[in-house]
C-alpha cells in the first residue's frame, strides 16, 4: 500500500471518528449559546424593597420576576407567582411585605452554555427563570419560555444537520442554516466537510449581496 493511500485511508477514518461523535452530540454541531437569547439588563430591587415596589418595577419594566440584590451581589429572584401566591392570596397588603420575606432561590447558568444545559437545570430545579452569569456577574435572565421559543427552530436545523453527517439527504449542505462550528455565528450558507460545518466567511468565499 502506497504512502498517499495510507494516509488517505488514515484520514478517512478519523474524518469518520469525528461525525460520530458529532452524531452522538449533535448540540456540538448546532449550538444555540444561553447569552444568545437571555434577557438583559438584569432588571432588580433591594432587599428591603417593599413587594409592592418590586410588583410596580415589574409592570413598569413589563417583567415577570425581579432579581433581589444585597449589595451589588444577587440574594434571590421575586416572580409574579410569588407575589400572587405570598400576598394576594394570603390577603396580605404587599406594601407590609419586603422582597427578602418573599424571594425565592436564584439558580444560574453560564453564559456560555448552551440552551440545552438551561433546558435541563430548569427541568432539574423546577423553576421558571435562571440567572445568566459571565465572568461571575449577573448578567441576564433565562426563561422557560425563552428556550421553548427556540426550541422548533433548533430542532429543525439539529435535523437537517445530523441527516447531512449520516448521508441521509441529498441537498446541498452549503444550503443549511445553523451556527458556524468555526466562528460562532449564524449564517445561512453552511457548508460540510471534514466534520464541520463552516460559514462563507470561515471557507474564504466572497459574499454576494
Amino acid at each position: 500500500m502506497s504512502k498517499v493511500i495510507k494516509a488517505r485511508n488514515e484520514f478517512t477514518i478519523v474524518v469518520k471518528k469525528e461525525l460520530t461523535r458529532q452524531h452522538r452530540d449533535a448540540n456540538m454541531t448546532t449550538r444555540v449559546l444561553v447569552r444568545d437569547i437571555m434577557n438583559s439588563p438584569v432588571i432588580s430591587a433591594s432587599l428591603t424593597d417593599s413587594v409592592k415596589e418590586v410588583a410596580v418595577k415589574m409592570r413598569d419594566h413589563k417583567v415577570g420576576s425581579i432579581i433581589i440584590m444585597d449589595g451589588e451581589n444577587p440574594a434571590g429572584i421575586v416572580s409574579d407567582w410569588d407575589i400572587v401566591s405570598n400576598a394576594v392570596v394570603e390577603d396580605v397588603r404587599p406594601s407590609s411585605l419586603k422582597a427578602a420575606d418573599i424571594m425565592q432561590k436564584l439558580h444560574s447558568v453560564e453564559g456560555e452554555e448552551g440552551v440545552t444545559e438551561a433546558a435541563r437545570m430548569l427541568r432539574q430545579h423546577n423553576i421558571k427563570r435562571l440567572g445568566v452569569v459571565y465572568k461571575q456577574r449577573l448578567v441576564g435572565i433565562i426563561s422557560a419560555s425563552d428556550v421553548i421559543a427556540v426550541t422548533p427552530d433548533l430542532v429543525d436545523v439539529i435535523s437537517e444537520k445530523a441527516a447531512i453527517v449520516r448521508g441521509e439527504t441529498g441537498r446541498s449542505a452549503g444550503l443549511i442554516s445553523g451556527y458556524c462550528d468555526e466562528c460562532g455565528e449564524w449564517s445561512d450558507l453552511l457548508q460540510f466537510a471534514d466534520g464541520t460545518f463552516s460559514c462563507e466567511e470561515c471557507r474564504g468565499e466572497q459574499v454576494i449581496s
